[in-house]
C-alpha cells in the first residue's frame, strides 16, 4: 500500500480505549508523528464487552488521580472532538455491611475531598434516598459518589480516535503486527502491511500483551506478568417500576456497589446490569489444553451462570424488582488481569524505548488517565504525578505463571476487598526463600512478600493468635502488638537480629565510574572505605530514588537500594550509564545476604562471633571480616537507630553466620518492629515518603544537596531555582493523638479548616510511646510546635509538628556509640 507509513516518531500496538487514549494525548501534545496498529477493528478486545462504568473512587492514591483526571476529561471529550457519547453521569452508592468498610470508605473519601471530589459518608436512610429500589435493614451505612455513572466504551474509544486523527495522529486498522526488530537505535515494527520505523514502541495490546510481550523477549524483555480471566455481567429485560421512577425523575437511578458482597449493579436502558466477582471464578488460556486463539475478536466465552447464583440470590434480597425480570442477554468476556489487579503504565522493563499500558481490569475508567500518563513517559521521560503503584517494574522475576496465576484468581475474587496494614495475602507466596527460612518459621515467624522474597514481619509465640482473620483489621492492636514491643526493646536494650534477603545491590566498576555518579547524585560520595546515602533526582529536581553508596575503591562501588525497586532502580541507572559502555553495572541482588544485627550489647556480640574485626571504627564505615568463620562484609549502619552493623554474606552462607548470631544470644526481630524504630528516626522509605511527588528540598533532603558542586548532575538547575525563592511544601514529623489506628499514606493534614499536606506514613513508636506520622505539608505549617490535625478513617486527630530532628535519640549518641 503506498500510503502506509514506513516511519513514526510513536508506534501503539491495540485499538482498544487506552491505546487511543494514548495516540490522543500524544497528538494533543504535538507529537504528530505517531501511528496505532490495530489488528481488527478499534475497540475488538476488552473493550468492545466492557461494562463502562465509570468510578472515581479508588483505595489507591495514584489510581484514584489518574480516574479523577480521565472522568473529568470524559465529561467535556463529546463537545472537545464533536463526536456525540452516552455519558450517564448517575452517580453511585457504595454499600458497607460493616464498621471496618465504612472505616475504608472514610479514607477514601477524605483522599477524594484532597484531591477536590466530592464523596459523602451516608446512614442507610441516606443511601435510600438516593436509591429508593434497595433494601437496607443490614447496613451499616454506605458512600454516595455523585460523579459516578457509565459511558459507552466505544463511542469513548471512537471519540479518542477521532480526536487523535484531527490532531494528526494516525490509524491502521486490520493490521496485526508480526514482529518487532532493531537497527541501531530505531524500532522495525513488522505488520502484514509492511513495515515501520520507529523511535518508540508501545504495547498496549489489553489481553493480548502478553503475546506482543514475547516478541520483545530477544531484545531484553520478559513473558508479561498477567492472566486473562472471565468476567461476566448480565443485562435484564426491561422493569417496569425503573422505567416509571425513570421517566419521572428525567435520569437514571444510581449505581449501587454491594463492595462486601461483590458486585456491582446499575440501569441499562430501563433494566438492570448486574456485575459480580466471584469468588469461585475462572480463568481462561492458561493451559496447553485451553491455548488462546490468534483472533478473538468481538467474541464472547459461553455462559456459565451458575458461578454467580449466590450473588444473584443476594442481589435479588438487595433490590427486590430485580426478581420481577428476566435475563435478558449474559455478557462473558476476557479481560486481562496483573497480579494485583492493578494495570501495568510504563516503561517495559528490560527493553530501551519500549513502554507498555495494559493489564486493565477497569480500563475505560482508566484508559483517560492512563494515556495522559503514558504519553509523559514516552516524551519526557518522566510523569506528573508519581504512578510507581502502576509502573511494570514493580514485578520481577518472581512473577512467573504460577504466580500470575493463584494472584489474579485470589484478586478477581476479591475484587473489592478492604487492603488491612498488617493483612498477608496468602497466594502465590514463597517464590524466593531466604537460607534461614525454615528456622524462622521454627521461631514463631509470621511472613511476608518483598519483591517475592519472603521476610518475618513478627515472631508470634505460643497461644498467639496468627490466623488470618485476626489480621483483618485497620486497628494497630492485635496479636503482634505485644509481640512488636519485645522485639523493639531487645533491639533496644540488648541486641536483635533481623534476616533481610532480597536487599537490592549492583556492582558499579570501571575508569571514571566515580565521577560520573558525582554527575548523577545531588550530594557527595564517600570516601573509599565509607558508605552514604545517594539521592537521583529527575529534570524537576523530585525524588527518583535513594541509594546507599558503598565504596570499596576509587572506582569501585556497590549500590543497594529498596527490595521492590531492584527492576526499576537498576534500569534507571543503566539508563544514565555512558554510551561508551566504559561503566559496568551489574546486579548481584540473588549473591548476597544481609543480616541487622542492632542492638547496645551487638558490639559485645558481634565481637564474639569476629574476633578479628574493628568494631571500634566510626559510623558508615566498611570492612572485610570473618563472622562465624566465614567471609562476610560489615557496614556500621543501623536503619533501626541503635547501634548496630548490617552483616553482609554470601547466600550460601547467610543460615550458619544468623544461627551463630542468634546462638550467641540475639533475639529475631521483624519488619514491623523495624518500621517502628525507623519512623521514630525519621528514616524515609522509598515510594512512601520518597516519590517523584515531591523534590529533593521538599523532602526535606537538604543535607544530601550540594547546588554549590562543580558536576551539573540531572534537576540541579531546577533545585537551585527553588532554593533561591524556597520550597513550598516541607517534610515534617509529627506526633497524632491517634485513636486506634495509626495514619495511613495519603492521610489528609488539617490546619484549620484547610488541607495543608499529607502523611506519608505513620506507625506507632514504642520507644517514644505515640502515634508518628511523617508527611509534606505547606511551607507555613511546618514550624514546630504547629498545631494540625491528621485525617484518620475520617477523624480528625490533634497532631503537633516536631523539631527536624528524629523523635528517639536527637543527638544519634546510641548509633555513635
Amino acid at each position: 500500500m503506498s500510503d502506509f507509513p514506513t516511519t513514526a516518531r510513536v508506534v501503539i500496538i491495540g485499538g482498544g480505549v487506552v491505546g487511543t487514549s494514548t495516540l490522543y494525548h500524544l497528538a494533543k501534545a504535538g507529537w504528530t508523528d505517531c501511528v496505532l496498529l490495530e489488528k481488527n477493528e478499534l475497540t475488538a478486545g476488552s473493550t468492545w464487552h466492557a461494562a463502562g462504568n465509570c468510578p472515581n473512587f479508588a483505595p489507591n492514591w495514584a489510581v484514584m488521580n489518574m480516574q479523577r483526571y480521565g472522568l473529568e476529561m470524559y465529561r467535556t471529550l463529546a463537545d472537545d472532538v464533536d463526536y456525540p457519547m452516552n455519558y450517564n453521569v448517575t452517580g453511585a452508592v457504595r454499600l458497607a455491611h460493616t464498621k471496618d468498610r465504612m472505616k475504608e470508605f472514610e479514607k477514601v473519601a477524605s483522599q477524594a475531598r484532597y484531591q477536590g471530589l466530592q464523596m459523602d459518608i451516608c446512614t442507610p436512610a441516606e443511601l435510600k434516598e438516593h436509591n429508593p429500589f434497595m433494601d437496607i435493614h443490614d447496613l451499616e451505612g454506605g458512600l454516595w459518589d455523585p460523579l459516578d455513572g457509565d459511558i459507552d466504551p466505544a463511542q469513548l474509544t471512537q471519540a479518542l480516535a477521532k480526536g487523535a486523527r484531527a490532531a494528526g495522529g494516525r490509524i491502521e486498522r486490520f493490521c496485526p503486527v508480526t514482529g518487532v526488530d532493531r537497527d541501531g537505535d530505531e524500532w522495525i515494527v513488522k505488520t502484514v502491511k509492511g513495515e515501520i520505523r520507529a523511535e518508540f514502541v508501545v504495547n498496549c495490546a489489553g489481553y493480548y500483551a502478553q503475546r506482543v510481550g514475547e516478541m520483545f523477549k530477544p531484545f531484553g524483555g520478559r513473558t508479561v506478568p498477567l492472566v486473562v480471566m472471565s468476567h461476566q455481567y448480565f443485562l435484564t429485560e426491561p422493569i417496569a417500576e425503573i422505567e416509571a421512577w425513570t421517566k419521572e425523575n428525567g435520569r437514571k437511578m444510581p449505581m449501587i456497589r454491594d463492595v462486601d458482597v461483590s458486585y456491582y449493579l446499575r440501569q441499562d436502558k430501563y433494566g438492570l446490569n448486574l456485575g459480580p466477582y466471584e469468588r469461585n471464578c475462572k480463568a481462561h488460556w492458561v493451559t496447553p489444553e485451553d491455548p488462546m486463539p490468534e483472533d478473538f475478536s468481538f467474541q464472547l466465552y459461553p455462559d456459565d451462570l451458575d458461578r454467580l447464583e449466590y450473588y444473584i440470590e443476594d442481589a435479588m434480597e438487595r433490590v427486590p424488582s430485580l426478581a420481577t425480570a428476566g435475563i435478558g442477554r449474559n455478557i462473558n468476556g476476557p479481560i486481562p488481569y496483573a497480579p494485583d489487579g492493578l494495570p501495568m503504565i510504563g516503561p517495559m522493563p528490560g527493553v530501551k524505548n519500549a513502554f507498555e499500558a495494559h493489564s486493565f481490569t477497569f480500563g475505560i475508567a482508566q484508559g483517560g488517565g492512563a494515556g495522559k500518563v503514558l504519553s509523559e513517559w514516552i516524551m519526557h521521560g518522566e510523569t506528573e504525578m508519581d504512578m510507581w503503584a502502576v509502573d511494570p517494574r514493580r514485578y520481577t522475576d518472581y512473577a512467573d505463571h504460577d504466580y500470575c496465576l493463584s494472584k489474579a484468581l485470589e484478586t478477581y475474587g476479591h475484587e473489592y476487598a478492604m487492603h488491612f496494614p498488617h493483612h498477608e495475602w496468602p497466594a502465590g507466596r514463597d517464590k524466593k526463600l531466604s537460607p534461614n527460612h525454615a528456622s524462622l518459621l521454627a521461631s514463631g515467624a509470621q511472613m511476608g512478600a518483598y519483591n517475592g522474597w519472603e521476610r518475618a514481619n513478627w515472631f508470634a509465640k505460643d497461644g498467639d493468635d496468627t490466623s488470618e482473620d485476626a489480621t483483618q483489621t485497620w486497628d494497630r492492636n492485635g496479636p503482634w502488638a505485644v509481640r512488636i514491643q519485645e522485639e523493639v526493646e531487645a533491639c533496644t536494650n540488648g541486641v536483635g537480629v533481623l534476616d533481610m534477603p532480597g536487599f537490592s545491590r549492583y556492582a558499579l566498576s570501571g575508569d571514571g565510574a566515580a565521577e560520573w555518579l558525582r554527575c548523577q547524585i545531588a550530594g557527595a560520595l564517600p570516601k573509599a572505605g565509607r558508605m552514604n546515602l545517594g539521592y537521583f533526582s529527575d529534570s524537576r529536581g523530585r525524588i527518583v530514588t535513594e541509594v546507599t553508596i558503598i565504596r570499596w575503591g576509587e572506582d569501585d562501588f556497590w549500590i543497594m537500594t529498596a527490595a521492590v525497586a531492584q527492576w526499576h532502580d537498576f534500569e534507571f541507572l543503566k539508563g544514565r550509564l555512558p554510551a561508551d559502555g566504559s561503566l559496568s553495572l551489574t546486579d548481584i541482588t540473588k549473591q548476597w545476604s544481609t543480616k541487622l544485627v542492632t542492638g547496645a550489647k551487638s558490639r559485645e556480640l558481634i565481637q564474639e562471633l569476629a574476633p578479628d574485626a574493628d568494631l571500634t571504627t566510626g559510623w558508615l564505615t566498611i570492612q572485610d571480616a570473618v563472622v562465624a568463620g566465614k567471609p562476610a562484609k560489615l557496614f556500621r549502619i543501623s536503619f533501626a537507630g541503635e547501634l548496630g552493623w548490617e552483616v553482609h554474606t554470601s547466600f550460601e552462607d547467610s543460615a550458619a553466620v544468623y544461627d551463630a548470631v542468634r546462638a550467641a544470644g540475639a533475639t529475631p526481630f521483624g519488619m514491623y518492629a523495624l518500621n517502628s524504630m525507623r519512623i521514630e528516626k525519621g528514616y524515609r522509605t522509598w515510594k512512601g515518603d520518597l516519590s517523584t511527588d515531591y523534590t529533593l528540598l521538599e523532602g526535606g533532603l537538604d543535607r544530601f544537596v550540594r547546588l554549590n558542586k562543580e558536576q551539573d548532575f540531572p534537576g540541579k538547575a531546577a533545585l537551585t531555582a527553588e532554593a533561591e525563592t524556597g520550597p513550598k511544601k516541607a517534610f515534617v514529623t509529627l506526633i497524632v493523638d491517634a485513636g486506634d489506628s495509626d495514619a495511613p499514606y495519603m492521610s489528609p493534614v488539617w490546619m484549620g479548616d484547610e488541607i495543608v499536606g499529607e502523611t506519608t506514613s505513620g506507625d506507632w513508636g514504642y520507644r517514644i510511646n505515640n502515634s508518628v506520622a511523617l508527611g509534606v505539608v505547606r511551607i507555613d505549617a511546618a514550624k514546630p510546635g504547629t498545631q494540625l490535625e491528621v485525617e484518620i478513617f475520617g477523624e480528625r486527630c490533634p497532631a503537633v509538628v516536631q523539631e527536624d530532628q528524629p523523635l528517639w535519640d536527637p543527638e544519634n549518641t546510641r548509633i555513635r556509640a
